[in-house]
């Protein structure tokens, strides 16, 4: 047994130096995001300066300081400060989905939508834009849930089949992705043309542009729990990328941890799609981008992608809504900026695998 416990235990992936250390890149990333945070705030068609920031919070609480101030402090208080806050908490959110299922499925292909939340949740949302008087809470409602449902599908799925369970866990997460976005065809098809499907495309390119406070503090308690708990239990994903026998060697319980780690992924996504739509990329790419700076133990590359995501939304999503007078879906800037990023990485990573 103490060879096989000296080899586990240098299987387990250790972390390159790094030109600033693991702490003082995650310090960086954590002072670029707040900057960026409140640099976003006062960029749009609508300018404000930081000198008005007094008149504004003046005019939130009730002083009368012109109409100029008193519509800034609107723009400012209802879209820009929950948009901004729900853009880096998706980002965040699903980054981190994408680093725990790349490491689940050894896989650095993997995306968060492996098993179909994001076309069950899409599904849901087109669902609900289709039904006579639903209410936006509605359509996130349906949304989530039918995320949920495409996830426990893909498990249910790999329970029956119970032969080699990650790699069938894949192919069932391609049949129940195959089947929901099947299924948003047949309503796109079944739809008013000029009404209901412009709003179903529009949701599928994702945008943050519908965002309020309500959705931030719907979204919040579970992105933010999720990624508590990701944290927590990151080191976990280490042991689990060796194998369900070195896993269990070592005292874990593979099947329950696994199941953990794809709940809390497939929440985070699913109320992702919910508040936003589809946001493509991210979670592939900042996993990747965080291999690259801080080698594959999770411990060390889980804050580096979580912060790299929230920073790269954060940037796309201003640029979505300031580089044209229409405001442009936040899926085609993540694509246009991710899909030539994603390219130079594996070119820079020729060789050398990805863990």
């Amino acid at each position: 047994m103490q060879p096989e416990n000296k080899t586990s235990a240098a299987a387990i992936p250790t972390t390159p130096p790094t030109a600033f250390g693991s702490i003082g890149l995650q310090t960086a990333l954590a002072v670029s995001l707040i900057l960026l945070l409140v640099l976003s705030l006062w960029i749009g068609w609508v300018p404000i300066a930081p000198d008005e920031l007094g008149p504004i919070v003046r005019a939130w609480v009730g002083n009368d300081t012109g109409q100029t101030i008193a519509g800034k402090a609107l723009v400012l208080g209802l879209v820009r400060i929950p948009r901004s806050l729900a853009t880096v908490l998706v980002g965040m959110g699903l980054s981190a989905a994408g680093v725990v299922y790349q490491g689940l499925f050894r896989n650095p292909l993997v995306s968060p939508d492996i098993l179909g939340v994001s076309a069950g949740a899409t599904f849901g949302a087109a669902l609900g834009l289709l039904m006579a008087g639903s209410s936006w809470l509605t359509i996130q409602a349906l949304a989530f849930g039918c995320g949920l449902v495409a996830v426990g599908s893909a498990l249910l799925i790999a329970r029956i089949v119970a032969v080699r369970p990650m790699l069938v866990l894949v192919l069932a997460g391609l049949v129940v992705m195959s089947v929901f976005n099947a299924a948003i065809t047949l309503l796109k098809y079944l739809s008013d043309p000029y009404n209901e499907l412009p709003a179903i495309v529009f949701w599928i390119m994702g945008s943050m542009s519908r965002v309020q406070w309500g959705d931030l503090k719907l979204a919040a308690p579970v992105i933010g729990g999720s990624l508590v708990l990701i944290h927590v239990m990151r080191y976990k994903l280490n042991v689990l990328s060796l194998g369900d026998l070195q896993a269990s060697s070592l005292g874990l319980n593979p099947r329950r941890d696994r199941l953990i780690f794809i709940f809390l992924s497939s929440i985070t996504v699913s109320v992702s799609v919910a508040v936003c739509g589809q946001v493509l990329w991210v979670g592939l790419v900042m996993p990747h981008i965080a291999r690259t700076l801080v080698g594959p133990n999770h411990e060390q590359m889980l804050p580096v992608a979580v912060l790299s995501g929230g920073i790269f939304l954060l940037l796309a999503d201003t640029a979505a809504r300031c580089l044209t007078m229409a405001e442009l879906p936040i899926s085609v800037v993540t694509a246009f900026t991710g899909a030539p990023l994603f390219a130079y990485l594996l070119y820079r990573n020729r060789g050398s695998g990805w863990s």
